[in-house]
């Protein structure tokens, strides 16, 4: 904390019978103000999990406005050794938001200025609580637009789309957030603020503006974000084709983009996404349908309506009942509402659900559906299918009600068979909810020894002291220091075993 007199907001000496967190709130209040600082235990219930099903618990809350408050909150968490827990909006899937313990959330929310946007050189700054669906629709006017939808973007934050290095639809041909963010400013553990990558499309150097993103929290907390603006397309189709089988619409992700085609996006729903959203969104979706594809190209108009031509020629190929193309804007709004609502709409189902996030290559889409249509009945459970189909991004839906005995634990069961299917077929854990706590433990299924110890030791580098988002994305002992101490017992053990006077 910058002061002329030092640190005078933080006391060094603990007064009998005051906890370390009555220290941290009386610091936080003077810097932030009472009304930004939140110790009642509703209030830490409320920002004790993410959008998971995972629950934590937290000591404090805390809603900075700005980066110097930002700076603070990390000075008090390190004058009090408390952890501490960066959150946007909470809309994270994989528990990366959950506090443990006696953790400081920092919560991002009231920073939500658009700092500035140069249409010229086609980026903007913002503060990470701007939440990404506002941001494209201060762009638009100006012909423009920030890449990644995610299907949550009414309510995810761009801190959060970095955390996680959130995807979306759209991500198909233009990419992830990593795709999109030139730079970051970021406040370190210390409070130390530093500014990673850079305005230029190629900063010189190490990439530490890629640490940073997919980072979830673990490295700072990040006050400022320049995002790459790409601009809105002059033509766009948007294409509906329905089939008697999930295996065909499959087989046509692979058709399109086996045929040198890159759509916007390709979206595969089944039949029981179809039955929940058709009802809430009045989409157009045919209800008879085992799976929807959910085709969009964009580009200029000639390309587009070639594309669109052979997109539906190979769909019919593929046993296609039906295609339809979006006759104007609003039709094409209400299909992707569909899409974009499905989460909601499954309520009707049952009242909680998992979501899952693995990546399969996309000749193995069928086969893995396959595969997880039979771990979710051979569990006695029901999946709703709907997924980025072509970047094989899936996302099995598993819906249910954890207030019956047991159902919890079948669910479980069944969501570490789908992970693990989809890593035998050369899969990875996840295409862009993050590791968080939900995969944690599963990170030795896909990362070696070694592999797990560089990404601690390069955690290390940021936060020597592992205070932030502790017990997040690396499993238990994967710190660097002691895969080098075991490293250096083998070394100490093959020398012993040597003959004596042997040259090493």
């Amino acid at each position: 904390m910058k002061s002329d007199q030092g640190s005078q907001r933080i006391w060094r000496r603990r007064p009998p019978s005051v906890s370390v967190e009555q220290l941290a709130r009386r610091d936080l209040e003077r810097v932030l103000g009472p009304d930004a600082v939140v110790a009642d235990p509703l209030g830490r219930a409320l920002y004790g999990r993410d959008a998971s099903m995972l629950e934590g618990a937290c000591a404090l809350v805390a809603f900075p406005r700005n980066r110097d408050q930002v700076e603070a909150c990390l000075e008090v968490a390190a004058a009090y050794d408390l952890p501490v827990v960066p959150r946007g909006s909470g809309t994270g899937l994989a528990g990366g938001a959950t506090p443990i313990g006696d953790a400081l959330v920092v919560v991002t929310t009231k920073m939500d200025r658009v700092i500035e946007i140069r249409v010229a050189d086609r980026l903007a700054w913002v503060e990470p609580g701007v939440l990404n669906l506002d941001l494209n629709q201060r762009l638009a006017p100006l012909g423009l637009t920030f890449a990644p939808d995610p299907s949550s973007q009414q309510t995810s934050s761009i801190g959060g789309n970095v955390a996680t290095n959130a995807g979306g639809p759209h991500c198909l041909a233009y990419g992830i957030t990593s795709n999109h963010v030139l730079a970051v400013e970021l406040v370190l553990p210390s409070g130390e603020v530093v500014v990673l990558g850079s305005e230029a499309p190629e900063a010189p150097g190490l990439d530490l503006r890629g640490l940073v993103v997919g980072s979830e929290g673990t490295l700072g907390v990040v006050t400022a974000v320049c995002v790459r603006l790409t601009p809105l397309p002059p033509a766009v189709r948007t294409l509906l084709a329905g089939f008697g089988s999930v295996a065909d619409a499959a087989a046509t992700v692979t058709a399109v983009i086996g045929d040198g085609i890159t759509p916007a996006a390709m979206e595969l729903m089944d039949s029981r996404a179809i039955a929940v959203i058709e009802p809430f969104a009045q989409a157009g979706y045919p209800t008879d349908a085992a799976a929807v594809l959910l085709v969009e190209v964009d580009g200029l108009p000639g390309g587009v309506a070639a594309e669109a031509a052979r997109i539906e020629e190979l769909a019919r190929a593929n046993h296609a009942d039906s295609v339809q193309s979006a006759r104007d804007e609003a039709q094409r709004a209400r299909l992707w509402k569909g899409r974009k609502s499905a989460l909601g709409a499954v309520a009707v189902i049952a009242p909680h659900y998992y979501l899952h996030d693995t990546v399969v290559p996309r000749s193995r889409l069928a086969e893995v559906l396959a595969l997880v249509d039979e771990i979710v009945a051979r569990h006695d459970l029901v999946a709703v299918n709907m997924f980025h189909a072509g970047d094989g991004n899936l996302h099995p839906l598993l819906v249910f009600d954890r207030g019956i005995p047991g159902t919890l634990e079948r669910v479980l069961a069944a969501s570490d068979e789908i992970v693990r299917v989809c890593l035998d077929v050369g899969g990875s854990l996840s295409g862009e909810h993050g590791i968080g706590l939900e995969k944690r433990d599963l990170m030795p299924l896909a990362f070696a020894a070694e592999d797990l110890a560089a990404q601690d030791c390069t955690r290390a580098a940021f936060d020597p002291e592992r205070r932030m988002n502790p017990q997040k994305v690396l499993p238990a002992g994967a710190r660097c220091g002691d895969f080098a101490l075991a490293r250096v017992g083998e070394l100490q053990q093959a020398v012993a075993r040597l003959p004596e006077g042997s040259w090493i």
